[in-house]
């Protein structure tokens, strides 16, 4: 028996029970309408979502070449596409995720109009994305099930059983579109309080993953931009733990925390740890500052001061009240960062880096997997990289290093068209290919995301709509770079009345009504214009 079979018998009996009263409704179209909406609440697709990356990261652990992936979205359509197209293309949604950023919550869904990634933007706006994703994602699973259904019941009319017993096999084994999500919740937007109820509502909503960073709330800057400032890691834990809380709460005891750290290019604190002996995780957090060693009699009129080893030590502070750290310590930070939290609540690391460089991240993974063997990344491979120039500067300095001749090279102008067709840009472009694969082997990164990708795409295609269809090209550049491309494609959007809903709609309604009802999709739609899309599911 199978879940679909199962609901339709216990319809028709219900049906039986209540009498005649109930003659008009249909058991198996209750059973199909219970499939199209599997997940009841947000609370049951976090806890399947995290069961999948739970599993997932045990995989890791045993084979490195399993690592996960996903794209950064910014509203519950591209998250839509994204996973329509992936069932499309590779069959299945097996370790792909979607990505929730702040800075494109900031950038794009805040009432306040485009802002900067500094946690300016409503804080209810990122639990909103969530919930719209997964009601887009279960959509999605509806208008694709409505397609299998309206095939079964045209090979039933036909009489083609073998055709019937296959789709239903379809339906009796469909792999949902509801897939993690890592959700951004930048510094916690306050104290662990805030912290703690934010999280909630973005578990409430279906996030089975939390991404927090050790950055001030006030003054949180994005992860790629100068400014950043640090908190000492109790504070950091407070919040971390404030998360768990919330997890726990709502009886998502195995959610996922991921802490990141911003400590590579932040080089200031808020405050100095409080210590309580030499070697604590205060005095080793206090240790990194950029200070003085000075005598009593040096005091000056409102000076902070430690006391290290006998020694008085000033800090050196800002007009901005912020203490600096020294210059160097950025790497050493990140690992310090990343054992701690791992050693209090959190599951997954973030190390934010200034470039996407196997060997760096590897450098520091190393560092936190002598003290935890199976600590694992969540890595940004962030479109803040200039990747073009970035690898082939880096193929340079390795042909160099192996005593090849560069000559034809300006190592300062990599990223110039001239260089497109070289042997050093396409070593480069191999390492690009294979950087999520090297990564995940060498530096033991388990999830490789991409930000902001969805933002630079729909800039790009838009741009590309609008060069030609406001010159010369017209309607042509529209018919020739859209639609007619969907059409050849298969992609599901050329038919958007029934992407919309409009073809469940109308199932509904001959459920609700029978012959009676009037139905949007007749010999007058002029979706029929086009072929029926291609099912994603086999």
């Amino acid at each position: 028996m199978t879940i679909y079979q199962d609901d339709t018998e216990a319809i028709e009996a219900l049906k039986h029970a209540f009498g005649s009263s109930w003659d008009a409704i249909d058991p198996e179209s209750v059973a199909r309408m219970r499939a199209q909406n599997r997940f009841k609440t947000g609370l049951e697709i976090a806890q399947y979502t995290a069961d999948i990356m739970r599993k997932d990261m045990a995989e890791y652990d045993a084979d490195s070449s399993v690592y996960t992936q996903s794209l950064g979205v910014w509203h519950g359509f591209i998250g839509q596409q994204k996973m329509i197209s992936i069932k499309k293309h590779l069959k299945t949604t097996n370790k792909r995720y979607l990505y929730l950023s702040g800075w494109m919550v900031a950038a794009l869904r805040s009432e306040f109009g485009p802002l900067p990634d500094q946690s300016m933007h409503e804080k209810t706006a990122v639990p909103a994305l969530v919930e719209e994703l997964y009601t887009f994602l279960r959509q999605a699973d509806a208008r694709e099930l409505d397609l299998l259904f309206t095939a079964l019941d045209d090979a039933r009319a036909a009489g083609n059983d073998a055709r019937a017993a296959a789709i239903q096999d379809q339906i009796d084994n469909y792999e949902t579109h509801v897939v993690p999500i890592i959700a951004d919740i930048d510094a916690g937007f306050g104290n662990p309080e805030a912290t703690y109820l934010l999280a909630k509502k973005m578990i409430e909503a279906g996030a089975c993953a939390i991404q927090i960073e050790n950055q001030v709330s006030d003054e949180k800057q994005c992860g790629h931009q100068d400014g950043k400032v640090t908190v000492p890691h109790e504070d950091f834990i407070a919040k971390i733990n404030a998360v768990r809380y919330a997890f726990l709460e709502l009886g998502i005891d195995n959610g996922i925390i991921v802490s990141r750290t911003d400590s590579l290019g932040a080089g200031l604190t808020q405050k100095l740890a409080v210590t309580y002996q030499p070697g604590d995780l205060g005095d080793q957090y206090n240790s990194f500052l950029d200070v003085d060693e000075i005598t009593e009699a040096e005091l000056g009129n409102g000076d902070v001061v430690i006391k290290r080893d006998g020694k008085l030590l000033r800090p050196k502070r800002l007009a901005s009240n912020l203490f600096q750290f020294r210059q160097g310590t950025g790497e050493a930070r990140c690992v310090l960062d990343s054992i701690t939290s791992l050693q209090n609540g959190a599951d997954l690391l973030w190390i934010e880096t200034e470039k996407p460089h196997v060997a760096q991240i590897a450098g520091m993974m190393n560092e936190v997997r002598k003290v935890i063997p199976n600590a694992k990344l969540v890595y940004n491979n962030s479109p803040s990289f200039n990747w073009t120039l970035n690898f082939r500067q880096q193929a340079y300095d390795n042909l160099l290093a192996e005593g090849k001749d560069v000559s034809a090279y300006d190592r300062a102008k990599l990223m110039s068209v001239v260089y497109d067709e070289t042997e050093l840009a396409q070593i480069a472009d191999e390492s690009i290919r294979t950087f999520q694969r090297d990564g995940s082997a060498e530096a033991g990164i388990f999830h490789h995301l991409i930000t902001l990708p969805t933002y630079h795409t729909a800039a790009l295609s838009t741009d590309d709509l609008a060069k030609g269809y406001f010159a010369d090209q017209g309607m042509l550049a529209y018919v020739k770079g859209v639609q007619r491309r969907e059409i050849r494609e298969g992609i599901a959007t050329v038919k958007h009345q029934n992407m919309s809903g409009s073809d469940i709609g109308d199932n509904h309604k001959e459920y609700f009504a029978g012959e009676a009802a009037l139905k949007a999709g007749g010999k007058n739609n002029t979706m029929n214009q086009f072929e029926e899309p291609v099912l994603t599911s086999h």
